[in-house]
């Protein structure tokens, strides 16, 4: 049989009768595999966003979508969503200078504070703003916990504590498991701070580094080397701070030391609910510098295969096609950060479950197949179309990413990224089921990596998400168990992660991702053949925005 009809069996059994148990293995590992091999050639140069490989990256993806018969879904009728970005470079002698106690010192940049603008101005001058320590700047009614208290930020310079309140409680401290303990909320990341301290009306705001609550250490922070990017925004200076970064610890503690604070003391005042900010006294922060901004056009790919009977409801399967371009030569001289598990692996996945559904029967609902440029820029592509979404959001059933599916082999389980989050975790866990499998939930959940994927964008607007991502926790191989599974990660994260290395090789053991793949294939087919609407599960964050549309929904 071929693995078309195959495909075509599988798809009608399962889109007609959703409560057959799923046959195994609808998803190739060698079809996995073609696509990658393309997406990670060189002649691609690793698919930066706007960069020389982007139209081959495009031609390709679209060229796959209409072999398949899909419908386009991107603007005015074609296959792609423009995105519009600008570019930022701040100078590496950025003049930065830093107040306190009537002394005056720069901030070196790289080494003292990683600063970025992402207003597009041609220069930043900020003279002596002042600094207001706010703990870890959370707003959180549903939690009955708010770190401002009311205080004007106005033309000032917030501090922020990075994580959450809970991340450093002890047992019996009033907040322990407010926040789900060391799993990390949307409070955590330092994206929410910025957005909040834009709301509060400050114009910068400061992050102090810490390793371990940031899971990353200041070698991560600065790798941008001064660059960001944002999408064009209608009014960027009330959507963007004028400064916006992380400093280091160490000239935190001495900048408190000199404000007649103790860090630490701070610290711990800041994980409790009767928290208020604190003016450092006589501290400010001074800027001058000029700002290079390029704008760039880079695209969403999009299709669909619209419902029969419920064409305005829609199931979402996606990854993010960008890669991080060309960069330093590696030890074997290779520049191009191909970009191989990080994520042409969840693009093949996105393609190959559109070749199986669109062998089968039409839907009921829409199912929507979309490719997003610019994750590694800070999720831009997602976040345009949670802006500009080709189907209502309100009625988006579900979203359904792949990122860094693992290379390693079949495995006993399936790592389940940002566990307790909502309904569609007990489809997954039937899903998994079906396989003999079970399902694990993310070893380090204090690490945020239920924020720092595509699937996010349309998660904070209400829309239910699972996240399928290998690098979530060593998964249970069945050739070496969980400390094999370790190992890989381990030596993905710390070789190739972002660099040239991540290539395809014949080495690679696609079954154990094609058997991920395959549990989107059962859940979201079972949705797109249901009423169903999953929802977020009672203490989410996102619970309270999906109940605002809920009138939209049948």
């Amino acid at each position: 049989m071929t693995f078309k009809s195959l495909a075509a069996l599988a798809a009608a059994a399962l889109l007609a009768a959703p409560a057959l148990a799923q046959t195994p293995g609808v998803v190739s590992p060698d079809q996995l595999a073609v696509h990658v091999k393309a997406l990670a050639a060189p002649a691609l140069a690793g698919r930066a966003p706007g960069g020389p490989g982007e139209p081959a990256t495009i031609d390709y993806l679209v060229g796959q979508f209409k072999a398949l018969g899909l419908e386009p879904a991107g603007d005015n009728g074609g296959w792609t969503q423009e995105v519009a970005l600008n570019r930022f470079v701040v100078p590496g002698d950025a003049a930065i200078s830093l107040t306190v106690g009537g002394e005056t010192r720069p901030l070196v940049q790289t080494r003292e504070v990683m600063a970025a603008t992402q207003r597009p101005v041609d220069r930043v001058t900020i003279d002596k703003a002042p600094l207001v320590f706010v703990g870890y700047g959370v707003s959180a009614p549903e939690r009955g916990w708010d770190d401002f208290k009311g205080i004007d930020l106005k033309g000032k310079i917030a501090v922020f504590l990075i994580n959450d309140p809970d991340f450093e409680a002890q047992p019996g401290d009033a907040v322990a498991g407010k926040f789900g303990g060391q799993a990390a909320t949307y409070y955590a990341r330092w994206s929410y701070k910025y957005e909040e301290a834009v709301r509060r009306g400050a114009i910068g705001a400061l992050i102090v580094h810490e390793t371990a609550g940031a899971a990353y250490p200041w070698t991560t922070v600065v790798a941008s080397n001064g660059e960001s990017f944002d999408v064009v925004r209608d009014d960027p200076a009330a959507a963007r701070l004028l400064l916006q970064g992380w400093l280091q610890r160490d000239v935190a503690v001495e900048l408190f030391r000199k404000a007649g604070l103790d860090f630490e003391a701070e610290k711990a005042r800041a994980r409790t609910a009767g928290f208020r900010p604190v003016p450092l006294a006589g501290a400010s922060v001074s800027a001058d510098y000029p700002l290079k901004v390029d704008r760039l056009v880079s695209r969403n790919v999009l299709a669909k295969i619209p419902g029969a009977t419920h064409p305005d409801e829609s199931i979402m399967f996606s990854a993010h096609w960008d890669a991080f371009g060309i960069g330093p030569a590696d030890a074997s001289g290779d520049t191009v950060r191909h970009g191989a598990a990080d994520d042409a692996i969840g693009v093949a996945g996105v393609i190959e479950l559109a070749r199986i559904f669109a062998a089968g029967p039409r839907p009921q609902r829409t199912l929507v197949f979309a490719l997003w440029t610019a994750e590694e820029r800070g999720l831009l592509g997602s976040e345009y179309y949670a802006d500009h979404p080709a189907l209502p959001l309100a009625t988006t059933v579900a979203n359904f990413t792949m990122d860094v599916l693992q290379t390693a082999g079949p495995s006993r389980d399936v790592v389940l990224v940002g566990a307790g989050q909502n309904s569609l975790e007990q489809d997954l866990v039937r899903a998994a089921a079906r396989q003999g499998r079970v399902v694990t939930p993310d070893a380090h959940p204090e690490r945020a990596l239920f924020f720092r994927a595509d699937h996010f964008s349309v998660a904070k607007r209400g829309v239910p998400v699972l996240l399928l991502m290998g690098i979530g926790g060593g998964p249970d191989l069945v050739e070496g168990g969980r400390e094999a599974g370790d190992r890989w990660v381990t030596d993905y994260t710390t070789r190739c992660y972002h660099q040239p290395c991540d290539n395809w090789s014949p080495a690679w053991d696609l079954r154990g991702a094609a058997a991920d793949v395959d549990l989107l294939l059962f859940v979201g087919g079972e949705l797109a053949n249901s009423r169903l609407w999953p929802d977020w599960n009672d203490g989410s964050e996102f619970k309270a925005i999906r109940a605002q549309t809920a009138g939209e929904r049948k």
